[in-house]
């Protein structure tokens, strides 16, 4: 059953500071959609607005999950992340001095996630071999690319319908972005996921997008409706490609 998620005319400040202006965007069922801006442009703020973590301060934010509609902007973080909603953040905000395994069973503390615990569990260890070899090591201990794996099996055991994902490229070493990338789109491949990346590097970001928009200053100024129009795209050329 399809899941999408509609931004209609969202405002967010953080007190006195605007920091997302009518920003309108979707992503419909079973796309990968790229939301490419450089840092401090508000794309972690439109993130946590869909999750509930900031109010905005208008608009509208809707999912539709298994075609059953949904108002965002009316419910908590919990209830959201309860529909089947998963943020892997910024950063990742793993449980350091908590094992590989304890941070992945945390994630499926749902019901509907608790009832495919096993299964999510075993993909988990099937597409990240690395967390299996380390699942009684503590997650603090771990690079930043093999913490990147975790954060990301950490949201598919939530079993999500939707999937966002937070600049899953900081921190990483080149070689590691391309692989944290792919494995965001075999996860959404398997699990049929709608999935939502906030990404600032570009390339990366449209080898798995289906389209994409362009966030600058708070505001959207480009929607490209396939990689090839964000390809040709003057402000791609001159923030991300030097041209």
């Amino acid at each position: 059953m399809a899941s999408s998620i509609t931004i209609a005319s969202v405002h967010a400040a953080y007190g006195a500071v605007r920091v997302i202006e009518d920003v309108s965007l979707d992503v419909r069922a079973g796309e990968t959609v790229a939301l490419l801006g450089t840092n401090g442009n508000g794309k972690s703020t439109l993130m946590k607005c869909v999750m509930g973590i900031v109010r905005p301060s208008a608009g509208r934010i809707e999912a539709v999950i298994d075609d059953v509609a949904h108002d965002l902007t009316r419910l908590t973080t919990e209830q959201i992340v309860d529909l089947g909603i998963a943020l892997v953040p910024e950063g990742r905000r793993l449980f350091p001095k908590l094992t590989v395994e304890e941070n992945l069973l945390l994630g499926a503390f749902r019901a509907a996630a608790r009832e495919r615990m096993a299964r999510n569990l075993d993909f988990c260890f099937t597409i990240f071999p690395r967390l299996k070899e380390r699942r009684r090591q503590l997650a603090g201990s771990m690079s930043g690319g093999e913490q990147q794996m975790l954060a990301l099996g950490r949201a598919i055991m939530l079993d999500p319908k939707i999937l966002l994902v937070d600049e899953p490229s900081v921190g990483l070493a080149p070689l590691l972005v391309a692989r944290t990338i792919d494995a965001i789109r075999e996860l959404k491949e398997h699990y049929q996921l709608t999935v939502l990346m906030a990404e600032q590097n570009f390339t990366q970001a449209i080898r798995i997008a289906d389209r994409g928009y362009v966030i600058v200053h708070g505001r959207i100024e480009f929607e490209g409706r396939s990689a090839e129009e964000l390809n040709n795209n003057e402000l791609i050329r001159k923030f991300y490609l030097g041209m």
